[in-house]
């Protein structure tokens, strides 16, 4: 059974965050402070995920 990550963004990805970080942010699917995804596990989400650790809460389901 594939694993999936509950990923929410706690801070804002839009003031004092680099370009490329709030673009990662979109990319995973997140726009406003609250928004809750939910992506696969895998190794490219992961990478995504490792770039903005300071913006987002991850759980695994």
């Amino acid at each position: 059974m594939a694993k999936n990550l509950t990923i929410r963004l706690v801070r804002s990805a839009v003031c004092s965050v680099k370009k490329d970080q709030t673009a990662t942010c979109r990319a995973l699917g997140l726009r406003r402070i609250g928004d809750v995804v939910t992506q696969p596990d895998n190794e490219s989400i992961r990478g995504m995920i490792h770039k903005v650790t300071h913006l987002v809460e991850v759980e695994e389901n």
